[in-house]
């Protein structure tokens, strides 16, 4: 759906314009309002300026404007970007350190199920060298049972 245009009647620097656009009424009076107040203070600091070199000076100002606020925007957009890769990292950090967490209390319930009081893990590196042979133990029964029945 195309968006409606509409006519907006300006009055800058005491003569009427007829702007058409798609921004709001409250926007475009907000933007009349700051461009007449602008070259009230260009005609206040230089008076010698005629109403062209006044309307260029603030074409200058506002394109200098333009330019800072978009470097503003492409900066911010980068840390966006940059928080975005940062909060990922954290996220996947803190799913290894739940399975980290896991396979160490894992591994702590097999030392207790085995008779070993408060155990003490030191890694997670042990965790799983405890559990891998928990397996290897799983696998060896497995085996004599099958083998017997």
């Amino acid at each position: 759906m195309a968006i409606q245009k509409k006519r907006y009647k300006a009055v800058i620097d005491h003569q009427s314009y007829t702007i058409i656009g798609t921004q709001s009424t409250k926007h475009m009076d907000m933007v009349t309002s700051i461009v007449n107040e602008q070259l009230a203070e260009l005609h206040r600091l230089s008076p010698q300026l005629d109403k062209e070199q006044a309307a260029i000076l603030m074409a200058i100002n506002a394109v200098s404007d333009q330019l800072t606020k978009q470097e503003q925007i492409l900066r911010l957009t980068n840390q966006v970007e940059e928080l975005k890769h940062a909060a990922i990292k954290a996220v996947e950090l803190e799913n290894r350190l739940k399975r980290i967490e896991a396979i160490e209390q894992e591994a702590r319930q097999v030392l207790e199920k085995n008779g070993k009081k408060d155990p003490v893990i030191q890694n997670h590196l042990e965790a799983q060298s405890i559990l891998s042979i928990l397996n290897e133990e799983r696998k060896r029964s497995i085996k004599e049972k099958s083998s017997q029945g």
